[in-house]
């Protein structure tokens, strides 16, 4: 849901609501930029009757004391053209005030204020389920709430519950439709080793549901998941109804298809492997698709791959026709499959992305690959951001093209903030640490977004080797407001965690991080932060203008 809402001219606010995150985008006349210090934002919950302000996890100086200082923005106003409320609830309705602060830090006073009402999504409409985790295990949010314990050793699963944000629930009710021997439930899975969700297969296939399972098991020196897999799955006694994979590279799916009175009705698929690392540590989001059409499409390509075929014979099935389309598909969901001959989704992608109008935002767990780099080579009139899971040298050189706007979950180093999360979280999550999701969003505030997800990594591994899926979505503003305001909440996060000089920043936890490497930032006292955002054709003037 997006609205806008004006002040004389003087202050605009648009807001873009999510399921749990409600973006603002702010924009002032350019006579109220001499001397604006920052936004003040109040909420309304209208839904609780609850008023306060949002808090900014970064203070003036001059704020900065004792163990507990007032975050409120009302005496820290938040020092960006974009905000986002990162505590909103589904169904619910708000408003926002939103106020240009002047002054100084010690006497701040309002310059202009405006007010915008928002309702947050519901989670599933009915055809599109969309449910992200909060992937942000290693916060200060994190500890604030349970200490540096491990999830599972927090009292009544509220650990698990706060970091997975209704994600584990949403897949285990996705399953537990299938309650008789009217259903049927179709499966491919990567890693397969939290019990909740096996249970929740053996619960269906003892009502009578027709339930199988295809498992990656292909044998690979150092890979540990196949028997891993197999292990979980004769733990939870569901090994006559799952059959192995294992002539590809990585059966690397992770979808649930539902048939009822044997049609296909509706499909499980995104990111999300069934682990606790899934669903619980990094980000990932699951998408539940009710369309008959879609369902059929991954019926198909799962029957393909229950006699574990051989790569040629597979491509052979993946392979179009229909090629797949110049441009913009005509159809509303267009589901591609792997392994492929051809790169020819990959470049779709690409091009897609080359014809963007307004933005493009993409999440790359491995890096960013030379199949998907061609998205951010050139300058663009529009911004893209990249949100990877590591920084490394390759980061760098993105930054340097105005056009592009980038950020990481962590560092590849030692120490510091990996060492908490390996010893106090017991690494919950393999092969990725921060951000696992595979989602590219194009245009999405325009009236025609587009929605690239699914399992696929963006490499020719993921398009000629490993069996995957992606979904295209075009033209669902709901669906693009759910991606964007989550992407937004990561990106925001990382970003602002990776400008401080030291593992140890002000949104961070403290563990083995000694006093004099613990750099802080501090809100600007004056106007000096907000100039950039009116340079013409700057990356903040065009973040400025996007989302406000």
């Amino acid at each position: 849901m997006r609205i806008r809402s004006q002040d004389d001219g003087k202050i605009t606010v648009q807001a873009i609501a999510g399921t749990y995150v409600v973006l603002l985008g702010m924009s002032v006349d350019k006579s109220l930029v001499n001397g604006l210090l920052g936004f003040a934002i109040e909420r309304v919950d209208h839904t609780e009757g609850e008023r306060r302000f949002l808090q900014n996890p970064l203070l003036f100086q001059a704020n900065d004391v004792g163990n507990t200082p007032d975050h409120s923005t009302r005496r820290n106003p938040v020092q960006e053209f974009v905000w986002g409320d990162y505590a909103a609830k589904p169904n619910h309705t708000y408003s926002y005030t939103v106020t240009a602060m002047r002054g100084t830090p010690a006497r701040l006073r309002a310059a202009a204020s405006v007010q915008v009402r928002v309702s947050t999504e519901d989670p599933d409409d009915g055809t599109h389920g969309v449910w992200f985790n909060r992937g942000v295990a290693a916060s200060a949010a994190y500890v604030d709430r349970f200490g540096n314990l491990n999830p599972a050793d927090v009292a009544n699963r509220e650990a698990y519950k706060w970091l997975g944000r209704g994600l584990e629930e949403a897949l285990t009710t996705f399953i537990g439709q299938a309650t008789d021997n009217r259903f049927a439930l179709r499966a491919g899975m990567y890693e397969f080793k939290w019990s909740p969700v096996l249970d929740a297969f053996k619960i269906a296939a003892d009502a009578g549901a027709d339930v199988q399972i295809v498992y990656h098991a292909v044998p690979k020196t150092g890979d540990k998941t196949p028997a891993q897999n197999l292990a979980a799955i004769k733990k939870a006694k569901i090994f006559d109804i799952s059959k192995a994979r294992t002539n590809t590279t990585i059966a690397h799916n992770k979808f649930v298809v539902l048939l009822k009175n044997g049609k296909p009705v509706a499909v499980w698929s995104g990111s999300t492997n069934v682990t606790e690392g899934g669903i619980f540590g990094h980000a990932n989001v699951g998408h539940a698709i009710r369309d008959g059409r879609i369902a059929r499409a991954y019926l198909d390509y799962w029957d393909q791959l229950k006699d574990d075929p051989k790569g040629a014979k597979l491509k052979a099935f993946d392979d179009p026709p229909p090629k797949v389309p110049a441009k913009r598909p005509q159809a509303k969901q267009t589901p591609l499959f792997s392994p492929r001959t051809q790169l020819d989704s990959l470049d779709w992608y690409v091009r897609l992305a080359a014809d963007a109008k307004q933005g493009v935002f993409l999440t790359a767990a491995f890096g960013l690959t030379a199949e998907i780099a061609p998205v951010f080579a050139g300058q663009k009139d529009y911004l893209r951001y990249l949100l990877m899971d590591l920084r490394d040298g390759k980061i760098e050189a993105m930054r340097r093209e105005p056009s592009n706007v980038v950020a990481a979950g962590g560092l590849k180093a030692k120490g510091g903030f990996k060492t908490w999360i390996a010893t106090e979280l017991q690494r919950m999550n393999t092969f990725v640490d921060y951000i696992h999701t595979k989602f590219m969003l194009i245009d999405p505030l325009t009236d025609d977004p587009i929605v690239i997800t699914g399992s696929a990594n963006w490499s020719d591994e993921s398009v000629q080797r490993n069996d995957e899926n992606m979904v295209v979505i075009r033209g669902d503003k709901r669906v693009a407001d759910i991606y964007l305001t989550d992407f937004m909440r990561l990106f925001n996060h990382y970003r602002l965690r990776g400008r401080a000089k030291t593992p140890r920043t002000t949104i961070e936890p403290a563990a083995g991080v000694p006093e004099a490497q613990r750099g802080k930032l501090h809100l600007k006292p004056d106007d000096s932060w907000a100039k950039p955002f009116y340079v013409a054709n700057s990356p903040e003037e065009k973040e400025r203008l996007l989302f406000g």
